[in-house]
Parts: C-alpha cells; structure tokens; sequence
C-alpha cells in the first residue's frame, strides 16, 4: 500500500491543535496554582502582622502543600511552630528540608542552624550540641558556639566551656578572660572539696594568671591558703586584691578579719579596711571593722561607734539596727520586740541584686541563679545601690 500525504498534511494541523490545547491547559492550571500559592502565604502574612499565629500557621501549611519546593515557606513554617513551642512540627519541618537533595548549600546551613534552635528550645541538650557542632565552619559559626557555651555552663561542664571559650577568643568575638578564670575556678572548688589542695592551688594560680583584675580568683586562692595554714599568704592575696579590684575587697572582707586575727597582724588589716571604707563606704567593710575591732579590744560592743560615724555619711537602717542592738534605751522591756522588728525591715536591705535580671539573693553569686549572666552582682548590697 503506497503512502498518502494527504494524511500527514490533514495530522500536522491537528496534532498542532493538540498540543496547543494541552498547552494552554497546563499554563491555566499553573496561573491557578501559582495564584493559590501567593493568596495564602499573603493571607498568612496578614495572620502574622495581626498577631494571629493559630490561623497564620494554616496559612502557612496550605502554601507550603500548593509549593512544596519552596524553602522560605518551610522556614517561616518552621520558626512559627517554634515560637509556639511546637518543637516537634518545628523539627520535622527542618529535617524535611535537611533531607532534600536538591537545596542549596546556604539553605541547607540556615535549616541546620534552624535545627539545632529547635532543639535548644525543646530542651534537648545532647541534639542541640550535636545539630551546633555541625555548624563549624559556616556562617553560623559565631552563634553556635555561643550556644554551646551556654549549654556547657548550664550542664556545668567546665572544660567543654573552657575549650569553646578559648576558641571563641582565638577568633577574636571577644574577651573571655575572665569567663576563663571563673571555669577554672568552678573546677578548682570540688578540688579543694575533695582535700586535692594542691591541684586546686595550680587551677586557682592559673585563674589569677589569665585575668589579674577579675576578683574571684584572688578570694579564692585566700580562701585556700587560709585553709592550708597559711594565713600570711591569704593576707598578701587579700592585699593584692585590694590594689587589683578595689570594689571587691568588700567580698571579701570577713575572710580578711579571719586571716588577719590568724596571722597576728590585725592592726595591718584595720588600716587597710579603714582606708579602703573611707573611698568607698561599704556596710561589709564596717561590720569586718567593727569585727576586728572588737576581737581586739576584747570588750563587748567595741567598734559601736562606727555604726554612728557610717549613718552620718548616709542614712542607713542596717547600720541603725547594728547599733541598737546593744544600745540600753528607755522602755527596755520592749527592746527585744522592737529589735526584731527592725532587723526584719532590715533584712531585704542586705540583699544582692542582680544588675541584668534583678534576682536578690541573700548571698553573693558570681554567676547569676537567674539569668545565668557572669558578674552581674556588684560587690555592694540593696541598701548601697
């Protein structure tokens, strides 16, 4: 059978139509996807500015169903259930784009750094270093290892955070000198705990060698020498201290009357606290004078007077309730009331107050219990501030 032309003329027009057909209608379908996709993420947008995540968030997941190749949907997906606190939706949205073989190196960075938060937030430490730790190297770099430091502290493994920290200073993000000192002196204290006084020793040595001016480390090698027999030593560190950080002296002011009443060398110790008060008055540095004053002399209420001279440099209710303690007043029969009344409106003044989160404690912290902040605590109590 020969073959016809006139079929293959009669076909080109209609194989043409055909394929102009199904053209346009996968160019209609695609305009209505791709205007299916933008209403949502713009409607979604609009949630997000009113403040409306719950309705944001379906939003969200519709655009992302319509366009599932699109990575900023996935993130901003992402970080949403994050700041609900869905950290498992959070996860599994950034492990989906983790998986995609087809993302970008720069997206896939910013999916693990996206990761490694969700995990932080969730509390899972042990995934939230392993997710950080893969960020060596990238633009993430700085604040992953911010992270881990904070997650070393928290987990108070010191050595972790000493080695971060040292690297963090190696690649200049800042100074972490005195940070160091504190990691050397958290490992130096169950140490000394354990009666390893000499290991504690070379750590607290080394803390004082990597930041001479931060105080903690001097009060602590005094504290330790003090516990060795050897009260001169603790006297001189204390000394040193008092020329390094002079603010700080008031820290440790008991610790001195305690070493100088050891050595003998109390009137050393009176003069030093005298001057130092008369820079800078301190309510620890009058009751360490009037301590050793008092030792001293041997006689009851010996000292008292500075009680009067610190209420004439500034009103004082700790110091008013120190020195009506052993006033003889009229009315005696009521002095045991009015005592304990004034020692208990006394006693939220002796406070130390945080300087980042406000959290008063009763005791001097170098880390903050609250915020978790180094050094937030000054060296003065509420009445001072």
């Amino acid at each position: 059978m020969e073959f016809d032309p006139t079929w293959l003329l009669l076909g080109l027009p209609l194989a043409f139509g055909l394929g102009w057909l199904a053209s346009r209608l996968d160019l209609r379908q695609m305009r209505e996807e791709n205007r299916r996709a933008p209403k949502a993420y713009f409607k979604g947008l609009n949630y997000l500015l009113n403040e409306q995540q719950d309705q944001a968030i379906d939003a969200f997941i519709e655009a992302v169903q319509n366009d599932p190749d699109t990575t900023e949907l996935h993130f901003a997906l992402g970080n949403l259930f994050r700041r609900r606190g869905e950290y498992n939706r959070a996860v599994r949205v950034h492990e989906h784009l983790l998986s995609r073989g087809d993302l970008s190196r720069t997206d896939r960075e910013r999916a693990q750094h996206a990761l490694a938060l969700d995990f932080l937030k969730a509390g899972l430490l042990d995934r939230a270093e392993d997710a950080l730790r893969r960020l060596e190297g990238t633009p993430f770099e700085a604040q992953a290892r911010m992270a881990l430091l904070a997650i070393y502290e928290r987990s108070r493994d010191w050595a972790q955070a000493s080695d971060i920290a040292q690297r963090m200073q190696a690649a200049q993000q800042g100074d972490f000198s005195t940070r160091q000192a504190h990691y050397l002196c958290e490992q130096a204290l169950p140490l000394a705990a354990r009666g390893e006084l000499q290991a504690a020793q070379a750590l607290l040595e080394q803390a004082v060698a990597t930041a001479p001016q931060a105080p903690r480390a001097r009060i602590e090698m005094a504290r330790l020498q003090q516990r060795m027999g050897r009260p001169d030593a603790a006297l001189a560190t204390l000394q040193a201290l008092a020329d390094s950080a002079p603010a700080a002296l008031a820290l440790a002011a008991p610790l001195l009357v305690e070493t100088a009443l050891a050595s003998g060398r109390a009137q050393q110790a009176g003069a030093l606290l005298q001057q130092h008060y008369q820079d800078m008055p301190s309510l620890d540095l009058l009751e360490a004078i009037v301590s050793l004053q008092t030792a001293t002399d041997g006689a009851p209420g010996a000292g008292r007077e500075w009680y009067v001279r610190h209420l004439d440099k500034e009103p004082s209710l700790v110091a008013a309730t120190k020195w009506l303690a052993d006033e003889t007043l009229g009315h005696e029969q009521f002095h045991p009331q009015i005592q304990r009344a004034l020692e208990q409106a006394a006693k939220p003044l002796t406070r130390y107050r945080c300087a980042a989160c406000g959290f008063e404690a009763r005791q001097h912290f170098w880390q903050c219990p609250g915020c978790q902040t180094w050094d937030s605590y000054p060296a003065r109590r509420v009445e001072e501030l």
